[in-house]
């Protein structure tokens, strides 16, 4: 018997293994006529989150939060761990395949180097269960930038915040981020240059190998010259944070930062300090795009600066509206704003807001010129303000959670600018305890509403609030906390992006016949 007879009969003793009788009895005609069911919607099964370092400030005191909301149809097992980036490390596998942290559950293994014992290595942040947050303290100017993975029943919808305090200096004031996703591309207007300011774009690489990113800024009059802008290396599993006036000799007030990532993926977000006005995350925007909301305004604000650029060459003029509490209104004297090809612009729109809740709705004329944009918002009086920021955000299509929520000082906005819709609002065990507790809203079509979200019962730590839309829509929404330090209004601002928890899976049916062709 020759090779070429004994491969044919391996291949066809393979092919009946897998496909039980496919080699012996003739497929079914009518199977290669069914159509395939629709696709199944599924829990994700792994997912990863970056953290950028939170301050350096040696007043900061940062709260670092990690949740996962209970998803139906979700694995019985799994982790989440974030660990700090200099000390992140790809998971060992032993003989039987079983990672280090799903052996000890608390424990990476150690440094591939061996230079670091097991508890330097240790998760800053593990979750135990779905539906309860976990959350530690980390003070000072050491306090880390964060890489972590979640795969399994921690998967779908995971969620990290940093929260950070700082009494005094630049940027006093309360700073929240949200955690996010690397990725290959993001816009950030509304960061500066400017002498007052002290704005640094923070690079996170999860990676095994290196990226490279380039940094290109816009100004009033188009591309800014930069020093040391291209060809930027952040190390393998690593933060790199840059001070924006260290790569361009102009100082302009209002900046576009624009992060190419040429080899690799990164996460990004832009740290923007004042001397006076504190400060705050400003997270990327939304893609470029002809319509862009901004949800979620505080009522009380003072002052807001719009700052938006358009990528091409071709000037737009934007409809501007106000999503209110009674519906869609035009803003006197800002109905439209003109800007012009690759160069960024900022308006001032004072206290756009007047006392009531509000989400700024823009429009190109045909949505034919895509925009990026944030607005600077301002609260408190001269000598006593604070600043956040609020990008154009992505709409949330069924699924987001706001972290670090606490019974007093928690504000939900969310507006459905093109048609009514119906959400469902869970606020989740605290952190040291609680009950959940569930709400049902229902958001005119055009408004902006702040919503009376709910408080788990006994609550006891910071609790989770997670928003999913049961009807209508698009949803776009936001989240502010709030404190009072020495008379000044300390607050955050983050945009509550879908948390693509879920996916669409095909159904696919058996075809045998393709063994025939």
């Amino acid at each position: 018997m020759n090779r070429t007879t004994l491969s044919l009969i391996a291949g066809v003793t393979a092919l009946a293994a897998v496909t039980g009788f496919a080699a012996v009895s003739a497929p079914d005609p009518g199977a290669a006529e069914e159509r395939t069911g629709a696709a199944a919607t599924l829990p994700v099964e792994r997912t990863g989150l970056l953290c950028p370092q939170p301050s350096t400030s040696d007043l900061a005191e940062t709260t670092y939060t990690s949740f996962t909301p209970v998803t139906e149809g979700a694995d019985d097992k799994g982790t989440a761990v974030l660990r700090a980036a200099a000390q992140q490390s790809a998971p060992e596998e032993d003989a039987d395949g079983e990672s280090e942290d799903e052996k000890d559950g608390e424990n990476g293994k150690k440094d591939k180097q061996g230079g670091k014992d097991a508890q330097a290595d240790r998760p800053v942040l593990q979750l135990q269960a779905p539906g309860k947050p976990v959350a530690v303290e980390a003070n000072g100017a050491d306090a880390p930038a964060l890489v972590g993975t979640a795969d399994g029943r921690f998967a779908s919808g995971w969620t990290a915040q940093q929260t950070t305090e700082v009494a005094a200096g630049t940027g006093r004031g309360l700073q929240g981020v949200a955690c996010s996703a690397a990725d290959t591309q993001f816009w950030f207007p509304g960061a500066s240059t400017d002498d007052s300011r002290t704005d640094y774009i923070h690079l996170t690489n999860p990676d095994d190998s290196a990226a490279v990113v380039d940094i290109e800024l816009y100004g009033k009059d188009g591309e800014l010259e930069t020093t040391v802008g291209e060809d930027v290396t952040v190390k393998p599993r690593s933060a790199e944070p840059l001070l924006l006036s260290t790569l361009t000799a102009e100082k302009q007030t209002d900046v576009t930062v624009h992060v190419v990532v040429r080899s690799g993926r990164v996460g990004a977000a832009v740290q923007a300090l004042d001397d006076e006005t504190g400060g705050d995350w400003l997270p990327a925007s939304a893609d470029p795009s002809g319509s862009l909301v901004l949800p979620g305004i505080p009522k009380d604000a003072t002052a807001v600066r719009l700052v938006a650029f358009t990528p091409g060459d071709a000037d737009v003029d934007l409809k501007v509206q106000l999503a209110s509490p009674s519906g869609l209104i035009t803003p006197a004297g800002n109905e439209t704003l003109h800007l012009k090809g690759g160069m960024t612009a900022g308006f001032d729109l004072g206290d756009l807001t007047r006392g009531e809740a509000g989400s700024l709705v823009l429009t190109a004329p045909d949505g034919s010129v895509p925009v990026v944009a944030a607005v600077r918002v301002l609260r408190g009086e001269e000598g006593k303000q604070e600043s956040a920021f609020i990008p154009a955000a992505r709409p949330l299509e069924t699924r987001a959670t706001a972290l670090d929520n606490t019974a007093k000082g928690t504000t939900l906005s969310v507006t459905a600018p093109q048609g009514g819709a119906e959400i469902e609002v869970t606020a989740s065990a605290g952190a040291k305890g609680g009950t959940p507790q569930t709400k049902t809203y229902t958001i005119k079509s055009g408004t902006t509403q702040d919503v009376e979200a709910p408080v788990p019962a006994g609550l006891k730590g910071s609790y989770a609030l997670t928003v999913e839309t049961r009807s209508g829509g698009p949803v776009y929404a936001s989240r502010t906390l709030a404190s009072t330090q020495g008379g000044v209004p300390f607050f955050t601002v983050q945009p509550l992006p879908d948390d693509r928890g879920m996916v669409a899976v095909p159904d696919a049916s058996e075809d045998l016949s393709v063994l025939q062709k």
